[in-house]
């Protein structure tokens, strides 16, 4: 934008425009223009200042007024003189608050009753536990209030004192004159160290922290159905909160132990079973272990490999509801290697019945050489 380029004319507004009307306008292109909504525009950054350089004028009647009657050269050094917490550093006034509410704030350090953090931490349970749900006593260590001062930092029967060169917001502003005009900063007070109150007696057991660690055993509760990575929220159990606020929460991660046997698959509980290629052909009952101990399951005649079979609701719990899952059985088949002679003769003669033609492999050297010794020594 031309340096010269008219203050009424960058903010969009006649010159007869009222004290809100530049404010509405200043806000709308405040938002179109920071740098930080135009990430990829070059030119947003100078546009944001001269915008903004507009506004700190005609905001205040005064500045205006000189600005009307002498132009740029007379609102230069006006009231206030040049803040470069208008671009986006800090703001005062009304750009504070416009800052806040376009683009997350987070820059005033807030006086009033402050959350404390939450915390985490893990627990591993068994895979029964995780199906069924469990109650367990944990310890943890956080910093809580000092019981002795109760979080004041100060000796018992003493109390903090406002500070009187912050006036007890913790934050102070410091004015620079330079060529440009005048430059202001905030920062935290130095007199006490931001907190907005001065100890003069500090508590002898948190020595002015206002905090001490303990150790404290919490009982928690693992719900029916947890899954491992699955947080719980525990409240209240977390970090002390600030100058009165609430504490933070504490949650659990639950890591749940692999079994064995089971593996779970959403609700559902899957175990593997081997049978015999004749419980397979034939059929049989089998006993197969479950969550709730031994349950019986039939095996169809005629059972392939990879089938399953379900026993209904004896699988893990629904979190948030009720009923259960299943059990599920994966068959595996077994095909028997030690036959016997018989065993291979019978099996042939089977298949033979059935119309199957079946040509084995022929016996090799060695197994005809093993099998005439054997024969001759037992003929002897």
């Amino acid at each position: 934008m031309p340096e010269a380029r008219d203050y009424y004319e960058l903010l969009g507004v006649s010159r007869d425009a009222s004290q809100e009307e530049i404010k509405k306008a200043y806000r709308r292109l405040a938002r179109e223009n920071h740098p930080d909504a135009n990430p990829d525009d070059p030119e947003a950054e100078a546009r944001f200042k001269e915008i903004s350089e507009a506004y700190r004028v005609l905001r205040d009647p005064q500045t205006r007024q000189q600005y009307d009657q002498f132009g740029r050269a007379g609102s230069a050094a006006g009231p206030g003189g040049f803040d470069p917490n208008d671009f986006g550093f800090g703001g005062f006034g009304d750009f504070g608050d416009i800052f806040d509410t376009f683009f997350g704030g987070g820059r005033r350090r807030s006086s009033g009753p402050v959350r404390g953090p939450d915390m985490e931490m893990r627990m591993t349970v068994d895979f029964e536990e995780a199906a069924f749900g469990v109650e367990r006593e944990m310890e943890i260590e956080r910093e809580e209030n000092c019981p002795t001062c109760s979080g004041s930092g100060a000796k018992p029967g003493t109390s903090p004192r406002t500070c009187t060169q912050c006036g007890g917001s913790g934050q102070v502003r410091t004015t620079r004159n330079t060529p440009l005009g005048q430059f202001m900063s905030t920062g935290p007070c130095p007199e006490c160290n931001g907190r907005g109150q001065i100890i003069d007696e500090l508590c002898p057991e948190c020595r002015g922290r206002t905090r001490v660690v303990r150790r404290r055993k919490i009982k928690v509760k693992v719900p029916a159905g947890v899954e491992s990575g699955m947080r719980l929220r525990m409240a209240g159990e977390g970090g002390p909160g600030e100058r009165g606020g609430p504490p933070g929460d504490l949650y659990v991660r639950v890591d749940v132990r692999g079994h064995r046997q089971f593996e779970r698959r959403g609700n559902d509980v899957h175990s593997k079973l081997r049978i015999t290629m004749f419980e397979a052909a034939l059929g049989n009952k089998r006993n197969v272990e479950t969550l709730d101990g031994e349950e019986e399951i039939k095996i169809p005649a005629g059972t392939q490999h990879g089938s399953k079979i379900t026993v209904k609701e004896k699988g893990i719990p629904f979190l948030r509801g009720y009923g259960r899952g299943n059990h599920v059985v994966n068959i595996e088949v077994e095909i028997a290697k030690d036959l016997t002679d018989d065993h291979k003769r019978l099996l042939l003669e089977l298949a033979e019945s059935r119309g199957e033609t079946i040509d084995p492999p022929e016996e090799g050297f060695f197994e005809r050489v093993k099998r005439a010794f054997g024969r001759g020594a037992g003929d002897s």
